[in-house]
């Protein structure tokens, strides 16, 4: 095994024309980062694949491939930032003014570089599991505004459907009066209670189509009203663990990114300390 030596002063001669930040490395780590965080994502969308099954009781349930799916995108991003440090901090070229913990700052620093570059490029490309990650997060509060109303639609619907049920099962009534009481349903659901006029306002249509007495009509309707009112709860509840759900994915992402610029900024200063004493790769193989 080898011991790392203590990092020594740069003993290059200062070159006038020298720049701390080494953009030919940086490019080089980023592009390194970002095509080594294609293939394991596209990796980890196979294995995915390959843990779902159509047939009803097989495969892995949604929930641990949604857990397995946010492990591997946080390793896979940890590590690819961390190879692409390490490929920039042992490709840069020093300056020879430097003290040894100077420069391992400035190669922790190019690593860091090469994060914000890796980061912008996988945004822009739009194919990665970063990239993926973040749009989800970005649409995932406002798709939980809109989960309720698009999936109450059938249900509404269903529901005018058997308020106007006659008593040998059929549907009374025209269009038009089923889309009157599936818009006063809509419209008492979203406020958050029926109102007994509604109540009373949909009986007497259910009761002019159906030729059923006042009784009888509130009582269908009271029943097709108590189905909507679960459905629309049960939406709710789906809605709302889709909004706490792109929250925490949002802090995650947050983390994620963070914990791949510090792994970036410790790769490329160990990149730099193996370039200072000539550790080979082939030190990691042993």
């Amino acid at each position: 095994m080898i011991t790392p030596t203590p990092r020594s002063p740069v003993a290059d001669a200062a070159r006038p024309d020298a720049a701390y930040v080494d953009w030919a490395a940086i490019f080089a780590g980023a592009f390194v980062a970002y095509a080594l965080l294609l293939v394991l994502t596209t990796f980890g969308a196979g294995l995915g694949l390959s843990m779902v099954s159509p047939e009803p009781g097989d495969g892995v349930s949604l929930r641990w491939i949604m857990i397995g799916a946010g492990i591997w995108v946080v390793w896979t991003t940890i590590t690819s930032f961390a190879a692409g440090g390490y490929l920039a901090g042992r490709m840069r070229r020093t300056v020879g003014d430097a003290t040894g913990d100077e420069v391992e700052t400035r190669d922790g620093t190019n690593g860091l570089v090469v994060w914000g570059v890796g980061a912008v490029v996988a945004m822009i490309m739009g194919a990665s599991g970063v990239a993926g990650v973040v749009g989800t997060v970005a649409s995932g509060v406002g798709a939980a505004t809109t989960t309720v109303a698009e999936t109450m639609e059938g249900p509404i619907d269903y529901a005018a459907g058997v308020a106007l049920r006659t008593n040998t099962g059929e549907v009374a009534g025209d269009d038009a009066a089923r889309n009157e009481i599936a818009s006063v349903l809509a419209r008492s659901l979203q406020q958050g209670e029926i109102a007994e006029n509604d109540r009373a306002y949909i009986a007497s249509i259910v009761a002019a189509n159906t030729q059923m007495d006042q009784g009888e009509a509130r009582a269908q309707v009271d029943n097709a009203i108590a189905e909507a009112e679960q459905t629309w709860q049960e939406a709710v509840d789906l809605a709302e663990q889709a909004r706490i759900a792109s929250v925490i994915a949002a802090f995650v992402l947050a983390a994620t990114l963070l914990a791949s610029a510090a792994a970036a900024y410790f790769a490329a200063a160990m990149g730099g300390q193996h370039r200072d004493q000539s550790i080979g790769f082939r030190t990691f193989g042993r």
